[in-house]
């Protein structure tokens, strides 16, 4: 099928925009590579020191001529998502050892967790770890002995800063290694519930604990469809995942053949082989907008339209909000997974999944077909699903049709039309809404605003039953140079109930949702940010403001509001506490979220 024109057009227009910085980047990717395989630069001295504690591989690297392999981690063993990557070295240094290759821990990055900080100082701190992971994951990379990288990560920042990394090395072929998502638990409607009884009071907190454990209650990603989850479908969707490997569950024999199967493709892409595939030529303009094209079909978390312009930065691209905007208003949203709907990721897997919607996209021409992957050429292999037929790892053709038609549907016959992100735009700024979760009857809302400078005071409020009649919720002075932009999703609970008690609200923020935002129509990442003299900084309680998902505006309908002078706040008590402090040149640095909330890109 041909390309769509309209997805034709957004994909010109990013290629017209980028083609300064994506040439400069590619002339640098192209000097990287023409100077050879990097260990035949390296003194004896420095060799050594590399090699010293390899053991049995000693001999292998002295020799310099097999391809090795540098692994990025992201392991740490509190957190679940992360948790499975313990073994994942051995596996993956047996199965190069067998392909005649070598592979080496290179070094490790934070795996900070938001469902931990979720509400607590350390959210501060959430959104600059994408910036630490690249800058950690640049400083393993730089002992420049790697002829491929594989990357193991999978949650909120975690793949964003590691694609950064990858991208900032984009001579180095990279393959992106998954954990897979936890097997499925108490169901999350069910959890969502919980957690309205307790923001009433109806339970206690021993009755709310009890069903967070059976929610988060073992290894692997959380398994609603969130930041993580959305993370792993645009690996798959990029090209950086082998096909089908995104939501197999940790500990199965097929997750790690699949681990083994990875580690064998990066050594066949070095090169020093006939398949040289650097991550710098996977990452261009077909690859991001396919990305996108993922992200609206699915439902995606809004934190990747934070997230995908650093990534695109730093290998030379420049994404916008219209990008994004243009492609949802052409990509039906085929996918209706919790809080979009009450299916798990697990479900979604088992009705079809990526494969399902890949093929599907494909057909209909919105998906770029002719990009470079992993894998080899062509998306299309990515219809195709991994199976272990008597112990051995093959890919057939996926189901061909949906399993579900409540979770999964064709692009012919989708739960809409457009996909489920709003650009939003008016006298208060930019800002996105993520509108595939909120009833149809609530993408409209307009009522009096009442201000607030923390989600602390939010709560508060409603303790004291202040909210009684139809509210805009405004909570400023959230964004990244402010206090290193949060995210709100601990406000999800009490917004629900106002809602269900008939009142019609809606949340307007410089600062984010969590990836599992749900039914509350919520305008976020609005710049300019209030810290910044935005106009948000110059809203009042009482004033009318009208959020309109339908028309793509935010704007508040006061008179003589644009000659008012914008307020400040002491925002002393975000420099200081839980590593605060460390992070000042960070909040003083930081673009603007329209751009990405970039600090080293």
């Amino acid at each position: 099928m041909p390309l769509d024109p309209r997805l034709e057009a957004v994909t010109e227009r990013i290629r017209a925009r980028s083609h300064p910085r994506r040439s400069a980047y590619l002339e640098r990717m192209q000097k990287a590579a023409d100077a050879g395989v990097v260990r035949a630069h390296l003194s004896c001295g420095n060799q050594a020191h590399a090699y010293a504690a390899m053991g049995q591989d000693k001999a292998a690297l002295a020799e310099g001529r097999a391809p090795n392999l540098g692994i990025i981690t992201a392991y740490n063993a509190m957190l679940s998502a992360p948790q499975p990557f313990e073994r994942y070295p051995d596996i993956i240094r047996a199965a190069a050892r067998a392909a005649g290759g070598t592979a080496q821990v290179a070094g490790g990055v934070p795996a900070m967790c938001d469902g931990v900080t979720q509400g607590q100082p350390g959210m501060e701190l959430s959104l600059f770890s994408r910036d630490v992971i690249a800058l950690s994951a640049g400083v393993a990379m730089s002992h420049n002995c790697f002829d491929a990288a594989i990357w193991l990560g999978v949650c909120d920042k975690i793949v964003p800063g590691l694609i950064i990394a990858a991208a900032t090395f984009g001579h180095v072929p990279a393959v992106f290694v998954p954990a897979g998502p936890m097997v499925s638990g108490l169901p999350n409607d069910e959890k969502s519930k919980v957690r309205q009884q307790f923001a009433k009071g109806e339970i206690g907190r021993e009755e709310l604990m009890k069903a967070e454990m059976a929610s988060y209650h073992g290894p692997g990603t959380c398994t609603f469809y969130g930041t993580a989850n959305t993370n792993q479908m645009l690996m798959e969707f990029m090209g950086l995942h082998l096909p089908g490997t995104s939501f197999v569950n940790p500990g199965t024999p097929l997750r790690e053949a699949l681990t083994v199967a990875a580690t064998e493709r990066a050594l066949a892409i070095t090169a020093q082989g006939n398949d040289y595939r650097p991550a710098g030529q996977v990452l261009d303009e077909r690859a991001f907008v396919n990305g996108i094209v993922g992200l609206m079909a699915t439902g995606g978390s809004t934190n990747l339209v934070l997230h995908l312009p650093a990534m695109a930065r730093a290998a030379g691209i420049d994404l916008t909000l219209e990008d994004f905007a243009d492609i949802s208003e052409c990509v039906p949203l085929m996918a209706k997974v919790y809080p979009n709907g009450l299916a798990d990721v697990n479900h979604f897997h088992a009705a079809g999944g990526l494969g399902y919607m890949i093929g599907e996209l494909l057909e209909v021409g919105l998906l770029h077909d002719d990009v470079s992957t992993i894998a080899g050429d062509g998306l299309a292999r990515y219809a195709q699903e991994p199976k272990l037929r008597d112990g051995k790892l093959v890919w057939e053709a996926g189901a061909g049709k949906t399993l579900n038609d409540k979770i999964l549907r064709p692009a012919s016959n989708p739960f809409q039309a457009t996909g489920g992100l709003r650009q939003l735009a008016g006298n208060l700024g930019q800002g996105v809404l993520k509108a595939s979760a909120v009833d149809p009857e609530r993408h409209v809302i307009e009522a009096k605003a009442r201000i607030f400078h923390d989600q602390h005071a939010v709560k508060a409020a409603f303790q004291a039953g202040e909210f009684t009649e139809d509210t805009v919720v405004v909570v400023r002075f959230q964004g990244p140079a402010a206090n290193g932009m949060p995210e709100l999703h601990s406000l999800t609970p009490i917004l629900s109930v106002l809602q269900d008690r008939g009142l019609r609200v809606a949340l307007v923020t410089d600062g984010r949702m969590s990836g599992a935002s749900g039914k509350v129509p919520a305008a976020i990442h609005v710049a300019p940010e209030a810290a910044k003299g935005g106009a948000l900084a110059k809203l009042r309680d009482g004033d009318l403001v009208r959020v309109d998902a339908v028309a793509g505006r935010l704007d508040v309908l006061e008179d003589g509001f644009e000659g008012r002078a914008a307020v400040t706040a002491d925002l002393s008590a975000n420099e200081f506490g839980i590593g605060r402090e460390l992070f000042a040149v960070f909040r003083a640095t930081v673009g603007d979220s329209t751009e990405g909330a970039g600090v080293v890109v």
